[in-house]
């Protein structure tokens, strides 16, 4: 994957346009995958508003514009996400939703793994349970 870096998604895999449909589209799996239940359940009903914030924080994280930033500062994902109980079997359910999203939507091949694997990390991260590889070095 040396030739891809992170920073220059945002263009190489469409911009705005593919953003927003990878978005809709993982909320769409997270919604209609049976498999995905359990980490559905842990969000709002309605996903308006998530989709919006998602959008432009992904956007942001490949390279676009810091609209997400300019709205809520550092993202400071794990401190927002500590209210929500976050382990393994989470994690994979929102891979797997991820997972098929990127396949559906990011036609170059390099693009799209260099996104998963930044993306698995950065699930991985999340995790908040204890007993997780990150509970000594989660500091927000």
């Amino acid at each position: 994957m040396t030739g891809v870096d992170r920073a220059q998604l945002y263009e190489r895999i469409g911009g705005a346009a593919t953003i927003d449909r990878l978005v809709e589209v993982f909320y769409a799996r997270m919604d209609t995958l049976p498999e995905a239940q359990g980490i559905r359940a842990l969000h709002r009903p309605d996903l308006t508003s998530t989709k919006e914030v998602f959008k432009r924080y992904l956007g942001e994280w490949t390279g676009g514009p810091r609209l997400y930033s300019a709205e809520k500062g550092h993202p400071r994902l794990r401190w927002r996400h500590l209210g929500v109980p976050i382990g393994e079997s989470e994690r994979d359910q929102w891979l797997m939703c991820m997972r098929g999203a990127l396949d559906e939507t990011v036609a170059d091949d390099e693009a799209r793994a260099v996104l998963y694997d930044a993306m698995a990390g950065l699930a991985d991260w999340m995790r908040n349970q204890p007993g997780n590889p990150h509970e000594a070095s989660a500091r927000c």
